[in-house]
């Protein structure tokens, strides 16, 4: 049997600077306390605030959530470099 990706739409969510829902994830790239870092459908995106954290992530699916204080969002890019390896793939190296 082949596993399949569902493909889901880019879609961002974001509830009084202190919840958000992101749909369309591909990888999170790079994460602490201040700053998200994501690869999205649309592109890879930066999130920078307070208190950040990842409340849930299910790449399969395509959904992260997240909590803290949201003090900008950016998109960076479309793509990523086929030298750069995502922090969760460094991390279970």
């Amino acid at each position: 049997m082949e596993d399949k990706k569902t493909v889901v739409s880019h879609k961002l969510i974001l509830d009084s600077r202190a919840r958000g829902m992101i749909t369309g994830v591909l990888d999170v790239d790079d994460f602490d306390g201040e700053k998200i870092q994501v690869q999205t459908e649309a592109g890879r995106m930066l999130i920078k605030g307070e208190n950040l954290h990842i409340t849930s992530l299910n790449v399969e699916k395509g959904e992260l959530e997240l909590e803290g204080k949201v003090d900008s969002l950016a998109y960076t890019g479309k793509g990523m470099d086929k030298k750069e390896e995502s922090f969760l793939k460094r991390m279970f190296r």
